[in-house]
């Protein structure tokens, strides 16, 4: 599937999940994009099989099986996100969306597994 698409899908979970005062501030063309900044290497590009290897390597592992499987999704914690992404990371999404990072951390936890899947 287009990583364009899968962000877009991304991007209206989270609007949704948070836009909660639902006054339309929040743009779907900018929570793309700051998606497509967390999920980027370093080159710039969007590695979903590094990010899913890295998970397998680590306590991860059946989170990643969880989403690449047919069942339900596991859930991710905030935590987990922490280490996957990195806190930084977090912050500059949060920053580019004018959220607090608590925010966006519960929004991704949402979010990352439909990615994923």
């Amino acid at each position: 599937m287009d990583t364009n698409v899968i962000f877009q899908t991304a991007a209206k979970l989270l609007k949704d999940r948070l836009d909660t005062d639902k006054d339309g501030q929040m743009e779907l063309t900018e929570i793309s994009s700051a998606l497509f900044g967390l999920f980027s290497n370093d080159k710039g590009k969007v590695d979903l099989a590094s990010l899913v290897n890295n998970m397998k390597g680590g306590d991860m592992r059946s989170l990643a099986e969880s989403w690449l499987g047919d069942g339900p999704n596991k859930s991710i914690e905030t935590s987990q996100l922490g280490q996957l992404f990195g806190n930084d990371k977090i912050a500059e999404f949060a920053k580019k969306l004018g959220i607090s990072p608590d925010s966006a951390t519960a929004g991704l936890a949402e979010a990352v597994p439909v990615v994923v899947d």
